[in-house]
């Protein structure tokens, strides 16, 4: 049963599917993690694996960069492929104050300045928020760290387009950091009735001019983000 942009067959996916950005981080997540991962997808290579951890079933696909491509994905994966829940793991652009690099954020919520949750409901504002069950259990996996935090993000559509004074004013509204898919897979979730979560790992600060993460880092510095998101995956 092959989508225009997927190729597995039905049954190929498991119900929670991990979702990190970058197709080649969801095959090293893959390896890491799932001993017996078969790939079940590499159209256009967006490689996809299915496998066990601890003896229960787990998928991770790449998502692409963007409200878009990851539309695309987890609309086809909710829609044809039967998969409850969607969990991304990522990286974030630290925001507010309370947050520096290295930092895990629970997305609860995304606010964005994308127009495409406003097309959803004519004359409405859709709020993006987070399954809360899924964010929950990716609370209790944290175990109580102080440096996991839980609150808003945005997701933009734009990566280097900067508007004077605007990631200042969402520091102030308790924004904690930006990304670039969370908003859509939220309104996504929402219109299937399945659930959705982001677990971000802070590689850089919009703000405090900290040092950001080497590309090296940014590939094994997420071992807090994807324990809570497999947690959140397995609840």
């Amino acid at each position: 049963m092959a989508t225009p942009h997927i190729s597995a067959e039905a049954g190929d996916f498991a119900p929670a599917v991990l979702m990190p950005g970058d197709p080649l981080r969801a095959k090293r997540i893959a390896e890491q993690i799932m001993p017996d991962a078969r790939l079940v997808n590499e159209v256009r290579g967006m490689l996809a694996y299915t496998g066990t951890v601890n003896g229960k079933p787990l998928s991770v696909m790449g998502s692409g960069m963007g409200q878009p491509s990851a539309s695309i994905y987890v609309t086809e994966l909710f829609k044809f492929y039967g998969v409850e829940r969607v969990i991304r793991v990522g990286t974030t652009g630290g925001i507010s104050r309370d947050v520096s690099v290295g930092d895990v954020i629970v997305a609860m919520g995304a606010h964005t300045d994308s127009n495409m949750n406003q097309q959803r409901i004519p004359g409405v504002n859709f709020s993006a928020v987070a399954s809360f069950n899924l964010a929950r259990a990716a609370v209790d996996a944290a175990e109580g760290a102080d440096n996991v935090h839980v609150g808003t993000i945005i997701s933009r559509d734009h990566f280097y387009l900067a508007i004077e004074g605007q990631i200042q004013k969402l520091a102030d509204y308790g924004v904690l950091g930006v990304d670039m898919e969370a908003a859509a897979m939220y309104g996504i979730a929402a219109e299937f009735g399945r659930e959705a979560l982001t677990v971000l790992t802070v590689s850089d600060h919009l703000l405090d001019g900290s040092k950001d993460m080497s590309a090296e880092e940014r590939e094994s510095n997420f071992g807090t983000a994807l324990k809570l998101a497999i947690a959140a995956a397995h609840s």
